[in-house]
């Protein structure tokens, strides 16, 4: 097992990494947007999270003034970069990349990401991973999930012999505007709706391939997990109606996967009481007492849906999150709900911490080119800017894309309570298409890797759902071989196929 260390990252990331845009330290401040309601969008919510990971981001977004960097809109700062140093291959093998895109549709924002072509073929799928939160990085799933690298204790970069790289040449995404490494030196371009943020990563996208037009003939497929479960239909119905329409560079759009996301609440929001019931964490009267919260989160709903009354989205997530929260006043708040086989420690239920230790070192800020600004692990200001779509139902743009031959893979670990497989399950069940019968009449098989059962797997055409064994929230992290072989299989249309 290869261990690559601090300075090794310094070194070959200095030698082979074109210095990207300065910065100036110099931040705004900034209001929360008047449209928003405070008394249901608690800060608490936002900050629970980064907690519960172990993050401490320094800035709530990143936005810095005094960027005095040449803005082109439209187009990339890329290199290429090596994270194992002179004793690793060469450059040119390793295929890693990293930079900047500058919005088309904005006044200063820019996006970073990197690129991890394929170890085992160039013509492999090209796969873009998108992190939720809302306003995660998506550098936390490179690190501790799918990527070609894990952070070891001693502070060391490792191998991940299951990288999703052994199979697709992966694209991992700071979004929207101020997440991660992402930012912009102008308020304005904080985003507010998913509308923008799939426009942004569609102009990506082309900038993307027309940098890289050997990878254009490739199949493309979008994949993420958690709020992703927004960001991903919507993103895939932006391709397939710009394919469409001719907009530019054709993308080789095949499918989309959505890892325990978060798609449609008005189904996924009453499934909590009754999973929670099934794993037996309440009792029956809990239920009932829960299930009283109900009708409030689905009337509000769909007044969000409709945009009917004032703050409506607003009052939806207050009354829906009220659901979880009470769920968990009786679990007990020392719950993992990530993982409902784990105890969080007070308010730590993971240990992400290397990751900010690792961006957030002088030496390999300098190396990645970023300078002065600080990695923003899970962006506050983000979180809150995406609330009012929090409750919208985004499977709406789905059947569509199944009609015409584009596949989805639902994915859900059973142990994640937060987006459980339950709901999951219920709102693809629940979608209308031509083949929906057929899929709820399908039997469910099992999924085997290395000659035991590690998911149970329902599909019918296009459509596939698998509920992931001894899995939590993050499948990729607790179930790495098998959620390759799930990325494998499920890309070369071998899904279905068991594997002894």
């Amino acid at each position: 097992m290869t261990f690559l260390t601090f300075i090794n990252v310094y070194l070959s990331l200095s030698l082979f990494f074109l210095i990207l845009p300065s910065f100036s330290s110099s931040r705004p401040t900034f209001p929360t947007p008047k449209h928003l309601l405070q008394s249901y969008f608690p800060k608490s919510q936002a900050e629970s999270l980064i907690r519960s990971f172990n993050l401490s981001p320094k800035y709530p977004v990143n936005l810095i003034a005094n960027d005095t960097t040449a803005f082109v809109p439209g187009s990339i700062v890329e290199n290429k970069v090596s994270f194992l140093g002179a004793s690793g291959p060469s450059i040119e093998e390793l295929g890693h990349h990293a930079g900047y895109y500058s919005l088309i549709h904005s006044k200063a924002a820019r996006m970073f990401y990197f690129f991890f072509e394929s170890q085992n073929r160039k013509d492999d799928p090209v796969v873009i991973w998108l992190t939720g939160g809302p306003g995660c990085s998506s550098s936390i799933a490179l690190f501790y999930e799918n990527g070609p690298f894990k952070i070891a204790n001693n502070m060391s970069l490792v191998l991940n012999p299951y990288g999703w790289d052994k199979t697709s040449n992966i694209l991992f995404v700071d979004q929207p505007t101020g997440t991660g490494f992402s930012y912009s030196k102008d308020e304005d371009d904080i985003r507010y709706d998913l509308g923008t943020t799939s426009n942004d990563l569609y102009d990506f996208l082309q900038a993307f391939f027309k940098k890289h037009p050997e990878f254009v003939k490739n199949d493309f497929y979008i994949t993420g997990e958690s709020y992703a479960g927004h960001y991903i239909p919507i993103l895939a119905s932006r391709v397939h109606k710009g394919n469409i329409k001719k907009e530019g560079i054709h993308i080789n759009l095949k499918g989309f996967a959505i890892g325990n996301g978060l798609t449609n609440p008005a189904i996924q929001y009453p499934a909590y009481s009754d999973f929670a019931l099934q794993r037996k964490l309440i009792t029956k009267e809990d239920k009932d007492s829960i299930d009283k919260l109900i009708p409030d989160c689905e009337k509000n709903i769909k007044l969000c849906e409709t945009s009917k009354g004032e703050d409506s989205c607003s009052i939806a997530y207050g009354n829906c999150i009220s659901i979880f929260r009470n769920l968990l006043s009786i679990i007990g708040n020392n719950i993992n709900y990530y993982d409902i086989r784990k105890k969080c420690e007070g308010s730590l239920c993971y240990d992400f911490s290397n990751l900010e230790n690792l961006f957030n070192n002088d030496k390999v800020k300098e190396a990645l080119g970023v300078k002065d600004l600080e990695f923003v692990s899970c962006s506050v200001k983000v979180y809150y800017a995406m609330l009012d779509d929090w409750m919208k139902n985004f499977d709406v743009d789905i059947p569509s894309l199944l009609e015409d031959g584009i596949k989805l893979l639902v994915y859900a670990g059973e142990e994640d309570l937060i987006c459980n497989w339950l709901g999951n399950y219920r709102w693809v069940r629940a979608m209308k298409w031509s083949g929906q019968k057929k899929f709820i009449s399908a039997p469910t098989v099992k999924f085997i890797v290395d000659g035991a059962e590690a998911e149970a797997l329902t599909s019918h055409g296009p459509l596939s759902f698998l509920k992931v064994y001894q899995a939590g929230h993050m499948v990729p992290m607790d179930q790495p071989k098998a959620s390759l072989e799930m990325l494998k299989r499920w890309m070369g249309g071998k899904l279905s196929v068991s594997k002894k």
